[in-house]
């Protein structure tokens, strides 16, 4: 009998075990697949919900950082203007980053939802190759032409110091900034958008602590503004190498995956290329809105667009933090086949993305003064800026239909349209239209500000023509897929 209830005492003990191991391997594989399984509105809010808190601190912690430097004893408004003339190449850094990641992580969320989990790997070790490589790039050319581009980019003799010093400690940090921003869209796209949203919190936490230590501390002015930015990017950038190495990630950061290879780079950088056609070229056009506004309105005109600029910086952020938040759910499930889900997440991001859109344009429209008084306490200029912003957010409404269309050309992998709608809407329509529309119209002020709304009513109706034809496309070919995989073979019966 003893030996008997040990032999049941030893079955009982290895079943359990056995049970163990199969609940840990179906947690392990529901833990990998959660983006094509969960329902997609709990879906979408978890993963939107900490991208837009994101984007939302970044922006503030930008702001408290002008804020520190604006208030430094005797030459704060030098300083600040200085460090504003830096904001240009510190977009384009930013832009470069998004020019691998922004492709190379949709194409890991497609890997993964196809069950590639070895290409999702090897997208993330060559990304990470190439953002080193262009941060050495970078480095050098800021080190050594830093100063001449700075004064390209509008420094003046009283400002050109504090320029310069600002970006000569800037510039040793771009790997930091490279490989977090990079790298930290890999975290998202695998649908961990909290860890993704701790990444920027910490660096934004580490920057305003460091930031009056720095500053006035040390007596380090500017450059110990930008040392606060290098040290925060660097600490972020370790939380994120680290997250990518852990047991928490689906994918790892191998060291044998860390190669160029160029079947599996070159398609990420194509998609990323809309990304940084966009970052990049707001710089460009930054340059055209403010000479064409100079000659025709002078100061205040010039003036008015830096705070029109910001509340369309504050109406696209939440808007791009939505759109990041849906990008690994239609990557996932496009890659997945699963044709049902990518069309119900698309018109879920779309309903959100719209409602906001509306939303704010309607604030704007009926208290537009309100919005302009929060940046400036001068009364003319609040005025001027009151009815300028009425004029430049007219097609603001809009907005919710291209964020939509163009995150889900990107999410997709359609690399070729995502191109096509970044290039129409800058290139093509907004920088000739700044420039057309003073020749068309009396108040030629008023004109420049047109060129914003009239660009984005054309291009919105454009993008969203080409989405209609592309999407159906693209969901036919998905469904058309989903039905052959599902098809069983036939067998020959025949003896």
């Amino acid at each position: 009998m003893k030996i008997k209830a040990a032999r049941n005492s030893i079955e009982t003990d290895s079943s359990g075990k056995e049970n163990t191991a199969v609940n840990a391997n179906t947690a392990a594989g529901e833990e990998k697949t959660f983006l094509g399984t969960e329902p997609i509105d709990r879906l979408l809010f978890k993963l939107a919900v900490p991208t837009v808190i994101a984007q939302l601190v970044n922006m503030l912690y930008n702001i408290v950082d002008r804020i520190y430097i604006g208030h430094m004893p005797g030459d704060g408004s030098a300083a600040l203007t200085g460090v504003g003339v830096c904001m240009p190449l510190i977009l384009i850094v930013s832009a470069f980053a998004a020019f691998v990641a922004s492709g190379g992580a949709p194409r890991a969320s497609i890997s993964m939802g196809k069950g590639d989990y070895d290409s999702a790997e090897k997208i993330i070790g060559g990304c990470v190759l190439m953002q080193v490589v262009i941060s050495a790039v970078l480095t050098v050319v800021l080190l050594l032409f830093g100063r001449d581009l700075l004064l390209a980019f509008g420094a003046s003799e009283n400002t050109i110091d504090y320029a310069a010093d600002y970006m000569s400690i800037y510039a040793t940090g771009t790997l930091f900034v490279q490989l977090t921003l990079g790298l930290n869209a890999f975290i998202t796209a695998q649908g961990f958008a909290k860890y993704g949203m701790l990444t920027v919190l910490i660096g934004a936490a580490a920057n305003i602590v460091l930031d009056p230590i720095f500053i006035f501390g040390f007596r380090m002015g500017v450059r110990g503004a930008a040392l606060a930015t290098v040290i925060s990017q660097g600490i972020s950038c370790i939380w994120v190498i680290l997250f990518l190495r852990g047991g928490k990630t689906v994918l790892k950061l191998k060291r044998e995956n860390i190669r160029f290879a160029p079947r599996i780079i070159l398609p990420c950088i194509a998609l990323g290329l809309a990304t940084f056609i966009m970052q990049a070229s707001e710089s460009v056009i930054s340059v055209c809105f403010n000479s064409s506004l100079l000659k025709y309105g002078g100061d205040i005109a010039v003036g008015a667009m830096t705070i029109l600029t910001s509340v369309m910086q504050f109406a696209m952020l939440p808007l791009q933090g939505v759109a990041q938040g849906a990008q690994p759910i239609l990557s996932y499930n496009f890659g997945a086949k699963n044709a049902d889900r990518v069309k119900k997440t698309f018109f879920r991001l779309l309903t959100v993305s719209l409602c906001y859109s509306v939303a704010l344009w309607a604030f704007v429209m009926l208290f537009p003064k309100t919005f302009a008084g929060i940046f400036s306490p001068n009364p003319e200029l609040v005025n001027f800026t009151g009815d300028a912003l009425r004029i430049y957010c007219g097609a603001l409404f809009l907005f919710g239909i291209q964020i939509a269309c163009q995150m889900t050309f990107v999410s997709v992998g359609n690399a070729g349209c995502s191109i096509i709608v970044a290039v129409l809407r800058k290139f093509v329509l907004l920088i000739p239209l700044i420039y057309i529309m003073p020749q068309l119209l009396a108040d030629k002020t008023n004109a420049v500000y047109t060129a914003e709304p009239a660009a984005d009513a054309i291009a919105v109706t454009c993008t969203a023509i080409l989405f209609s034809i592309e999407f159906r496309k693209a969901l036919k070919k998905l469904n058309a897929d989903s039905a052959g995989a599902a098809q069983p073979a036939k067998t020959d019966l025949r003896v």
